[in-house]
């Protein structure tokens, strides 16, 4: 009888709980991105054009579009950014845009809990407004938001849907956040990578490379095995103009390279001294 009135209670619960599960029509996406040091990170969902004709008819010109379906598509920055030459504080915004046949409006908001547009739209909150010009695009099938053109200072943020894509430059801190990072890092004992990264920043970024072969002159006297220091210790040396010096410690990198079996940095480095040497 316990057994029984067991099997009753499961069932029962089993019936009240259960839910059809079926595939959502505008799926939800996350895209995450490192740029430099400051990360940044969409979530969005994905409406399809399933033979519909989407822009100036689904999605009208002239009205504020919610930039997706269902809740808000929103855009989260870790440090204050720059998005088309506009400031954004850090934190996370609403996108919405006013399309155009030739010009976009795009709206970074702070209301971020809308259910598409909002009921009353404030000018208070909207944070940012950049202007863009549309590109014509080969056909996207589902709308889509990704980064490209990454370098460690910006990147493009991207919006696509069937034939058309707006891109917009993301400007990041690094600068100022790198250059704290290394000033606080040097001052109180520091280790070998520290002085390595610290110059290999330099050299990447053509700041001061005198200051960059002090860096990795330390690097490298405090730790003198990892064929990778010597590498950079020899572009640095490059780029100040000492060829014989550069290749000396190419020859150095070429040597560990070899010892650790380092194909990439054998022929980086063989590909170097030969260019050099001439």
């Amino acid at each position: 009888m316990k057994n029984l009135l067991l099997s009753y209670l499961l069932a029962s619960c089993t019936l009240v709980f259960a839910q059809v599960q079926t595939p959502q029509p505008s799926p939800a996406a996350t895209v995450a991105q490192t740029i430099g040091l400051t990360e940044a990170s969409v979530v969005y969902s994905r409406p399809s054009v399933r033979g519909r004709e989407v822009m100036g008819n689904l999605v009208p010109y002239g009205k504020i579009w919610r930039t997706g379906a269902n809740k808000n598509t929103t855009i989260q920055f870790s440090d204050p950014v720059k998005v088309g030459g506009q400031t954004l504080a850090a934190g996370t915004y609403a996108i919405f845009t006013r399309p155009g046949v030739s010009l976009w409006e795009v709206f970074f908001y702070t209301d971020t809990e809308n259910s598409g547009i909002p009921g009353e739209w404030t000018a208070d909150k909207v944070a940012a407004t950049v202007e863009v010009e549309p590109q014509k695009t080969g056909t996207v099938e589902s709308f889509s938001i990704w980064f490209s053109n990454l370098t460690n200072n910006d990147a493009v943020l991207n919006l696509a849907w069937e034939t058309t894509r707006l891109s917009m430059k993301i400007e990041v801190p690094t600068v100022k956040k790198a250059m704290a990072s290394i000033k606080k890092t040097l001052a109180k004992d520091p280790k070998h990578r520290d002085y390595y990264s610290a110059a290999v920043y330099y050299l990447s970024e053509g700041q001061d490379l005198q200051q960059a072969k002090k860096w990795i002159n330390k690097a490298i006297s405090m730790n003198d095995e990892p064929y990778w220091y010597f590498r950079q210790q020899s572009l640095i040396l490059a780029g100040l103009n000492e060829t014989a010096a550069a290749i000396e410690a190419a020859e150095k990198s070429l040597e560990r390279a070899i010892k650790a079996g380092n194909e990439d940095y054998i022929k980086l480095n063989t590909d170097s001294i030969a260019e050099w040497s001439k």
